[in-house]
């Protein structure tokens, strides 16, 4: 399993087209993703879960990838908050 630390860095947080764009990446990852922020846990393959965290920006979240190619999803989506 892969846990990275990430920080959103969209000005209006993880709002509907930055949601949408992670979906997609997510949706291309074999592994099993789950994004975390506070206790809540959502499956980033899904906008209505990405959605229902409000992460705003500068939000700290976490990222656990776990899965066959859990290592080089975990740097897509390093990279992908990395802005």
């Amino acid at each position: 399993m892969q846990t990275i630390q990430v920080t959103v860095p969209f000005k209006e947080g993880l709002h509907a087209r930055p949601a949408t764009e992670l979906v997609k990446a997510c949706m291309t990852i074999k592994s099993d993703i789950t994004l975390i922020k506070d206790d809540n846990h959502v499956n980033p393959k899904s906008i209505l879960g990405i959605m229902s965290l409000g992460a705003s920006h500068g939000t700290a979240l976490t990222i656990q990838v776990e899965g066959a190619d859990e290592v080089e999803a975990a740097e897509k989506l390093q990279s992908f908050f990395a802005g």
